[in-house]
């Protein structure tokens, strides 16, 4: 015999407590966990791949894990350098830029810029404030990521982490739904099942997106000659992650630069903006309706919602489970809703006896 609905809730009520307080306490210390866990999560699916084209499940994660160390590699000799650089480069560059806007509005407008216009007085000192205050960012960035994530946190244990987890993610999954309430079991592998398609649809679909037009974005702003092309291709591919966002940011930052840097020659500028408007376009019609379908359920606003909250009450460990909680409360949110409207609370007894 099943518990009352009301001793459920309250179990599932403290399971969910014990997992928040956990997150709060341990942050920093699960973070190497949490990161291994969303590694192995991402590789699982080459894994199965591998194992059905007759790779062993050794064979299997050890291709994976080969390959997986030659991109690091590459990335850390060739891609990462390059980002640090131009990113302090455009820092430094920045007042230069607010100068130029400031001779560019002058020549323009000058009813806007005499010498008692907010305007003008707000261009003057912008450029130099962010100069000073995203050099100091930049630092803080980098001494909070080497202190929260260190050298062997980095290049021993969220590796080792990942491998025994992608080694042994099937025996994992098959032990936990040993340990589901057997009267529940169903419904929580059906519960268990939407979630994985959700969070497999957009972590996996969406990153792969992200990836592969944030590295199209970089390369065709760097042939063009667009100064911080790299730079820019990075923040486009990382802010895809939140549908609109990436285009839009990414969009104005490079035509913004490209104003600057081309004025006047209008064939590179039009190049610039050509670039995004194709990447929107193979996005859109390509990309996110293969690689991540029209079924995920994760609306903008609520993605946007459960970052910052989490973000801002569990640091970067918020950030990595946010889109794995948020995909849940929606998966759920959507039972309860179903639930409900089959429930005599909401068709009422008229309903009931028209029957």
């Amino acid at each position: 015999m099943a518990l009352p609905v009301r001793k459920q809730a309250k179990y599932w009520g403290i399971a969910a407590a014990v997992f928040f307080v956990i997150l709060w306490t341990l942050g920093d210390v699960i973070l190497p966990f949490v990161l291994g866990a969303a590694i192995a999560y991402f590789l699982d699916p080459v894994a199965d791949r591998l194992e059905r084209l007759g790779c062993s499940r050794a064979l299997a994660v050890g291709i994976i894990t080969f390959f997986a160390i030659l991109i690091f590699v590459i990335l850390a000799l060739l891609i990462v350098p390059l980002l640090v650089s131009q990113t302090a480069a455009l820092i430094e560059a920045v007042p230069q830029i607010a100068q130029r806007l400031q001779t560019f509005l002058t020549d323009r407008f000058p009813e806007l810029m005499d010498s008692s216009s907010t305007l003008r007085r707000s261009l003057a000192s912008v450029g130099e404030t962010i100069q000073s205050k995203g050099g100091e960012l930049l630092n803080t960035v980098l001494a909070s990521f080497s202190g929260i994530v260190n050298a062997i946190v980095l290049f021993i244990l969220v590796p080792i982490v990942a491998f025994y987890l992608l080694y042994d993610w099937d025996d994992i999954v098959a032990r936990v739904d040993g340990l589901l309430p057997r009267d529940h079991a169903p419904i929580v592998r059906k519960l268990a099942g939407e979630i994985d398609k959700t969070m497999a649809g957009f972590v996996r679909g969406q990153g792969t997106v992200c990836l592969i037009l944030g590295t199209y974005y970089a390369v065709a702003l760097m042939v063009v000659g667009l100064n911080f092309g790299l730079v820019v291709g990075f923040i486009a591919g990382a802010l895809t992650f939140i549908p609109y966002v990436g285009a839009l940011v990414g969009g104005l930052l490079a035509i913004g630069l490209a104003l600057f840097q081309f004025w006047g020659d209008w064939l590179w500028i039009l190049l610039v903006w050509a670039i995004f408007q194709s990447g929107q376009f193979v996005e859109g019609n390509i990309l996110t309706p293969r690689m991540v379908g029209s079924s995920v359920g994760l609306h903008p606003v609520w993605l946007i919602f459960a970052l910052s909250a989490f973000g801002a009450l569990f640091g970067f460990v918020g950030l990595l489970v946010a889109v794995p909680v948020a995909a849940a409360l929606g998966v759920l949110t959507r039972f309860a809703i179903a639930q409900y409207k089959s429930s005599r609370l909401y068709r009422g007894v008229s309903e009931e006896d028209a029957e």
